[in-house]
């Protein structure tokens, strides 16, 4: 008994002196936070260490930027000054994320999951992804910010310093300046090369493509002509892609993939397309089927949102050989590496569509670095003098002999360059205000459904 009372009150004492050592230690900790806070000047004016629940977004707005593909970009407004940019999937229309904006003004921008998924049902394939990824990378922007830290750092840790990248090649009828095209590309630092290979190069040569608009075994020759010439000048010994192939069925999908094996291509991109409109199909018994009949590697997926409904077959299956998301149209920087990080499960990596500008492009840059099994990504703008000029707070040239160096500054590291933008703008007006877009506020909304909605060309209609 009177063991046990000592050793009670010794544990008394010992409890007494560990809550004051820890009451210590947190007066410690505060003290050390009011010098980090004196020392540390909040950027762009704001209260970062405001309580979250005070943050509130109040406003977002738009331009469109008229570049080969256009830019439609978009920035989400709070109560304390700090901005989100983001963008809309490249040729797509910027009332794909404006008519969301009901369902976010209110909310607390660092509650970046529950807003997604909030407005996930009114996402789709093709550009219709493109207003849910403008507002996730607009959010990780917001909260990089608030919380001093780059955007990567809010969805992993990093992989890698810098992002491998390739440009897309247009192509030409003469397998010279074809060839001399690529050659510029690796003179200048690129180590991943892609070329656009359309059966219409060789549509107007007699016998070349049969009625089905398909290459015959002389047009695939021809077509093989074409990559033989491109390897001789850039070499057998770096990656090079191919795409743009037409409309043809999965047959002649196996018959050109074949064709190609010669050539060692990195891919074959999207060879698979949708009769209906063009984009890349989402069949991934086609893919399977195609994926088995040849060693040529297939990699799809630009015109894809999400994973469960998605990516997700084709990884399952292993119909592809290389997931290839746009960001802009997968759902942003969050689920999109949920995409990546569920096909390395598998073995699949994951190479990166893209063909914005470069606030897309740093958005892509911050999520590429937290995946492990990444390829490479697109950039379709190199041959553009001002895109670079559309930013600051990067270093120039983005692109640095083949590589984007990932930013260490919060959020996406990077703000407009007013000046430059507006000497590019598709439409007048600048991040005008929107109050059209105020008065939808209806949980049953549907892009293209019977409610006010938008239209393919990116207008609200009202239907009611």
């Amino acid at each position: 008994m009177l063991h046990d009372r000592i050793r009670g009150k010794i544990n008394r004492r010992g409890l007494l002196k560990r809550a004051a050592g820890a009451a210590g230690f947190g007066s410690m900790l505060k003290l050390v936070e009011r010098d980090a806070r004196a020392q540390n000047p909040q950027p762009g004016g704001f209260n970062r260490n405001s309580a979250p629940s005070q943050l509130k977004i109040t406003d977002m707005r738009a331009c469109t930027v008229a570049s080969n593909y256009d830019y439609p970009i978009i920035r989400i407004d709070t109560n304390q000054g700090v901005y989100g940019l983001g963008e809309v999937r490249d040729a797509g229309k910027k009332g794909l994320a404006l008519v969301l904006k009901p369902h976010l003004v209110g909310k607390n921008p660092l509650d970046i999951e529950p807003i997604l998924d909030r407005i996930r049902k009114f996402s789709s394939h093709r550009r219709l992804g493109g207003g849910y990824s403008a507002v996730d990378m607009a959010l990780h922007d917001i909260a990089g910010k608030v919380y001093g830290v780059p955007a990567w750092r809010l969805v992993g840790s990093k992989y890698r310093d810098k992002i491998r990248i390739y440009c897309d090649t247009d192509q030409s009828q003469d397998p010279k300046v074809f060839a001399e095209r690529l050659l510029k590309r690796k003179q200048k630092g690129f180590t991943f090369f892609k070329m656009d290979l359309g059966t219409r190069l060789v549509a107007h040569i007699p016998g070349a493509v049969n009625d089905r608009a398909a290459a015959t075994e002389k047009g695939l020759k021809l077509l093989c002509d074409y990559i033989g010439a491109v390897r001789d000048a850039i070499g057998y010994d770096v990656p090079l892609a191919a795409d743009h192939f037409g409309r043809i069925s999965i047959n002649d999908c196996i018959r050109y993939s074949r064709a190609f094996e010669p050539y060692q291509l990195a891919w074959a991109e999207d060879i698979l397309q949708d009769f209906v409109n063009g984009a890349a199909s989402r069949d991934w018994k086609g893919y399977k089927s195609i994926s088995e009949a040849t060693v040529t590697p297939q990699a799809m997926g630009e015109d894809i949102f999400g994973l469960e409904d998605g990516f997700k077959p084709f990884i399952d299956n292993r119909a592809i050989d290389i997931v290839h998301p746009d960001p802009l149209t997968s759902g942003g920087i969050r689920e999109t590496k949920r995409i990546a990080d569920y096909a390395a499960i598998e073995g699949i990596p994951t190479a990166v569509h893209f063909a914005g500008s470069p606030v897309g492009c740093m958005a892509c840059v911050h999520m590429i670095a937290t995946i492990r099994d990444f390829v490479s990504m697109e950039n379709h703008a190199v041959d553009i003098p001002w895109w670079d000029d559309l930013v600051t707070g990067v270093p120039k040239p983005i692109i640095q002999n083949g590589y984007i160096p990932v930013p260490e500054t919060p959020g996406l590291g990077i703000e407009l360059n007013d000046e430059v933008v507006k000497q590019h703008l598709r439409e007048p007006g600048y991040f005008e205000p929107t109050p059209e877009y105020d008065k939808y506020i209806i949980d049953d909304f549907r892009i293209g459904g019977p409610y006010p909605h938008i239209d393919e060309h990116g207008n609200l209609v009202n239907t009611r």
